[in-house]
């Protein structure tokens, strides 16, 4: 293998070296340097780049009235706790998010050197000769390469705020949550009825806030195909529940798993819908595993004046008449100087290029939805930094899945799919891992329940996890094969 050489570049003549680069300083990024931190001595170095000016990824970036959907205590990196002094159950807001994320940084940095890139945008990167270098760009033009042992790409999501959509009319007012908070300023100020075009998390997050703020207001939803949530009451039940009834999670996603063929997505969904499902509209063609309480449904669903199954493709004037027009070709008539706000999906909306996530020579890991090995992202840098760290991760047949093209080609199975892979891959890892990276797993939602529910649970899984494994791999098998989509082990 020929050795390494610098790649040229114009600007600054700065070199970094280091045992770690980590690209991403998000949940996903947190819980790789996490993990990284276990492995590496105080000596060692990790160099951590964002393009964000502050640790904290598509946090920063968010509307400003976005509270978790999850109990706070297992949105972390890896097991560091939380110092909030609030209930088990509270629901953190933006700004404790992003707070904690900056305490989970200053307690890893306890335990590894780490240097920040912070306004630094990722560039390229080459492996050769066992090492990986890496080239950035600053947001004022400047360059730098890095030189690392190992890289993790902790993309994630990719989520990037919405822009306000772009309709023919002039008598309306276009906005986004991202650019305009529903609980101040100018559409706090109007009584025009608001128009929500959307309908997952961040419109159900902006129907409740305007509801709960505004009450009386007209707020009216454009739901496309629908959305169903799963219930938080049923999956993370709060008191003496905790001990009595409740589902946790892992059990959720094993039955899931065992019912999923790879064809029968219509009937699984309509099993979970039914057994854990919470919704505001008629119809439900959607599932992207958000959270919602009864109590906040039913919130949501009082406070909505109107609903419109379709998907909205332009608002026009016609002489005094102001029209929304939809994708079926039928129109509505709506209040001239309405707000129309849109909050359609933020996951998996741009296209980006496939890469595996692990490199051929072993020292590149990609944590992002065009190779998926997990439903979420924080579990895939989780789990792929320990296989990294404890050298077999070029060992273990895991299975990848491009999310983004079974979302584009079979929406309804996507969500099946990814629950198949995360039992499949759960269990390869289980395999091979210590048990100690399973008690170390602050994310796991299934640590909402006391320790006999959660070692009924694991008890459950370990007995059956083989057999099990096999079932999911023929349902990815066969999904491969119905919709002509990446899904396979790179080993």
């Amino acid at each position: 293998m020929p050795a390494l050489q610098p790649v040229p570049f114009e600007g600054s003549e700065l070199v970094e070296t280091c045992d770690v680069c980590i690209v991403g300083a998000g949940l996903a990024g947190l819980n790789a340097l996490f993990v990284a931190s276990q492995y590496l001595s105080r000596d060692q170095k990790v160099i951590l780049i964002d393009r964000r000016r502050r640790v904290g990824g598509m946090w920063v970036d968010t509307y400003p009235y976005v509270r978790l959907h999850q109990p706070h205590g297992m949105f972390t990196a890896g097991n560091i706790k939380w110092a909030l002094g609030q209930e088990r159950s509270y629901l953190a807001t933006k700004g404790e998010v992003l707070d904690h994320f900056a305490y989970c940084l200053e307690v890893i940095k306890q335990r590894v050197r780490v240097d920040e890139l912070f306004g630094w945008e990722f560039e390229s990167d080459q492996e050769l000769d066992g090492k990986v270098q890496i080239i950035c760009r600053s947001l004022d033009g400047k360059q730098v390469v890095v030189e690392a042992k190992r890289l993790i790409k902790a993309y994630g999501f990719r989520v990037t705020p919405n822009d306000p959509l772009e309709f023919s009319s002039a008598r309306i007012e276009s906005v986004s949550p991202d650019s305009c908070d529903m609980r101040c300023g100018k559409i706090r100020a109007s009584d025009a009825p608001v128009w929500i075009v959307g309908g997952g998390k961040t419109a159900m997050d902006t129907a409740h806030a305007l509801i709960m703020e505004c009450p009386g207001r007209e707020v009216n939803l454009i739901a496309g195909s629908g959305t169903y949530f799963l219930s938080r009451d049923r999956l993370l039940p709060v008191g003496a529940r905790r001990w009595l009834s409740g589902t946790p999670v892992s059990n959720l996603a094993r039955e899931s798993a065992r019912r999923f063929d790879g064809s029968n997505e219509q009937e699984v969904a309509s099993w979970l819908r039914g057994q854990y499902g919470v919704w505001s509209t008629p119809e439900t063609g959607n599932l992207l595993f958000g959270v919602l309480s009864e109590s906040e449904n039913t919130t949501i669903s009082a406070g909505l004046n109107d609903v419109i199954m379709d998907y909205l493709v332009d608002i026009v004037d016609r002489g005094a008449a102001t029209e929304l027009v939809f994708r079926s070709g039928a129109t509505k008539a709506i209040t001239p100087g309405s707000w129309i706000v849109n909050c359609t999906g933020y996951v998996l909306k741009t296209d980006y290029p496939y890469e595996p996530y692990v490199s051929d020579g072993g020292a590149v890991v990609s944590i992002q939805a065009r190779s998926a090995t997990m439903h979420l992202t924080s579990l895939m840098a989780y789990f792929l930094t320990h296989l990294l760290f404890l050298g077999k991760i070029r060992d273990v047949p895991l299975y990848e899945l491009d999310a983004h093209d079974i979302r584009s080609k079979a929406p309804a199975a996507a969500p099946y799919a990814l629950l198949s892979l995360l039992q499949h891959n759960t269990s390869l890892i289980t395999d091979i891992v210590p048990t100690k990276v399973f008690l170390d797993c602050g994310i796991n939602l299934d640590r909402w329940y006391p320790l006999p529910r959660r070692m009924v649970a694991t008890a459950g899984f370990m007995r059956a996890h083989r057999r099990e494994r096999e079932h999911c791999r023929r349902a990815l098998d066969t999904l491969r094969e119905r919709f002509d989509i990446r899904c396979g082990s790179v080993i």
